[in-house]
């Protein structure tokens, strides 16, 4: 029986890079995103075509638990459950702190970090009966190091990867592993907000001497999902040698 993963933020970028990943692997998928149905939908079907895997496609709002019940209510009922559970869902807000309104404060908490919570609360009844699982956050570098102007994303990002340890810890009893990728500049729509010039200068600051690309973050997702059950509790950075 092929092994079901959920990806939530699923429809472009480094979700959809990861969705075509698993599906290449012969997982059973789980695909969400809130707003980008066609993109989604377009998705799933490139997926059933070229791979001949199930795919659940999932429109919803991951910061909302009642939204995260009914999503995993389909899941077992269609699946049975989860076996890899990526967190990949995430917004981001460039601005000073004293700019920024409650309003904004929240909605960005409850997307990148409450999400977390949800899924993983919702996913690890079935992970423990089944005495294994992976659960993977997509994190940031900027959860290690913190970035200017990005406060709210930076201390989501903090949380996840301090989440993920703490989360690693209890679940390791089950055989379930929790980790984190913390990835560096990942060429996403997320970072097309940087002028040429700023590329440019950014790729100069960056060893490696160009972005990440989607691919090999889905590449080490997948050997994460697949790998060694003695891998829990880390934070694994992908940047190139940026930091």
């Amino acid at each position: 029986m092929p092994k079901t993963v959920l990806i939530t933020g699923a429809s472009r970028g480094i979700g959809r890079a990861i969705a075509v990943a698993f599906a290449g692997a012969g997982y059973r998928l789980v695909i969400t995103c809130s707003n980008s149905r066609e993109e989604l939908l377009s998705l799933k079907q490139e997926l059933k075509t070229q791979f001949h895997v199930d795919v659940l496609p999932s429109i919803g709002d991951v910061s909302s638990y009642s939204y995260m019940q009914q999503l995993f209510s389909e899941i077992t009922e269609r699946f049975g459950g989860v076996d890899v559970l990526i967190n990949n869902a995430g917004i981001s807000h460039i601005g000073l702190l004293s700019d920024m309104t409650i309003g904004d404060w929240n909605r960005i908490v409850s997307t990148n970090l409450t999400s977390v919570f949800s899924s993983c609360k919702l996913a690890i009844p079935y992970m423990v009966h089944q005495k294994a699982g992976k659960i993977i956050n997509i994190s940031s570098v900027w959860g290690i190091a913190g970035a200017s102007c990005e406060v709210a994303y930076s201390a989501c990002k903090g949380g996840v990867n301090a989440f993920a340890k703490a989360l690693a810890k209890e679940l390791a009893p089950s055989n379930i592993q929790v980790n984190a990728i913390a990835c560096g500049v990942i060429d996403t729509q997320m970072n097309a907000c940087f002028s040429e010039e700023e590329r440019k200068a950014l790729t100069e600051e960056i060893p490696a001497g160009r972005f990440g690309l989607p691919e090999e973050v889905a590449a080490l997702a997948l050997q994460l999902a697949a790998g060694n059950d003695y891998l829990t509790g880390q934070i694994i950075t992908l940047d190139g040698g940026w930091l």
